[in-house]
């Protein structure tokens, strides 16, 4: 099963990402904007990896710091276009966390450079000049780390929870 780690954003985030890509969208942005369901901002990827268990049992003796997540700015990666988040220490923390425990316990990842971001469309085109708006600041405290499996459905991927890992509220 495909597998990585993730902040799901709440529905204050949510809405404000919804309303960037109905902006794109009247500017003339086409592509594969991504669904309302499957908003995420990606830890760590792991992919293939038929042993979701000892994942959790990895991941459930890590203390997670608290997070709060602010999205900020924008960028591309080709044709794909995202929304960032503000730099934040419990984030970065977390990050690093998580990736030295599936390093430490033999469980591939992707290790490509962590850059905080939301994927809002792929595949994009467009024929007048790049929109450049700015986000909303919209903001959330993370109250959770959640594994997601990852599966090819009739219209595109779906994403499930499949276990979750309370951040420490100090």
């Amino acid at each position: 099963m495909r597998l990585f780690l993730a902040i799901v954003p709440d529905n204050n985030i949510k809405d404000e990402l919804c309303m960037i890509q109905k902006r794109l969208q009247m500017q003339g942005v086409k592509g594969n904007y991504t669904t309302r369901e499957n908003m995420h901002l990606t830890l760590a990827f792991i992919g293939e990896y038929s042993d979701p268990d000892h994942i959790s049992d990895i991941l459930s003796q890590i203390d997670f710091e608290p997070v709060r997540l602010v999205i900020d700015g924008f960028g591309t990666f080709g044709d794909t276009y995202w929304i960032g988040v503000k730099e934040d220490k419990g984030l970065a923390a977390n990050v690093k966390r998580i990736r030295k425990a599936l390093s430490d316990n033999g469980i591939p990842f992707d290790k490509k450079k962590f850059t905080p971001h939301m994927t809002i469309a792929r595949k994009i085109t467009y024929e007048k000049g790049f929109p450049t708006d700015t986000p909303f600041p919209a903001a959330m405290d993370v109250e959770y780390i959640a594994l997601m499996r990852s599966d090819r459905g009739r219209n595109g991927m779906i994403y499930t929870v499949v276990d979750e890992y309370e951040t420490i509220n100090v």
